[in-house]
């Protein structure tokens, strides 16, 4: 019997779900303006669930400035990255009821 309880609310929604996968898919920070760009989200939108990621220390923010615009980074860390893949568990542990 799967404990539909742990599924982790935070990542389930839509938009922090498409963050911690695109975060999830490369070893890399991602810049916040490819992120915007790759989820088609307003800086609002975005922000907001980036902060939410960040409060459930999912993952991390790093402020770069230099000789043009500031940029910020965004990377999964080792907490996020153990949620997310017990995330995932759960969802194959569901599909593999249908099968």
């Amino acid at each position: 019997m799967i404990d539909f309880s742990q599924i982790d609310k935070t990542i389930h929604e839509k938009g922090r779900l498409s963050i911690m996968t695109l975060l999830a898919s490369r070893a890399e920070p991602w810049p916040f303006q490819d992120l915007k760009a790759e989820l088609d989200m307003s800086d609002g939108n975005l922000i907001t669930h980036l902060r939410t990621l960040e409060k459930a220390g999912f993952i991390a923010g790093e402020k770069l400035t230099g000789d043009g615009r500031p940029q910020t980074l965004y990377t999964l860390n080792k907490e996020g990255r153990k949620a997310f893949e017990q995330y995932l568990s759960i969802l194959a542990q569901i599909l593999d009821l249908g099968k």
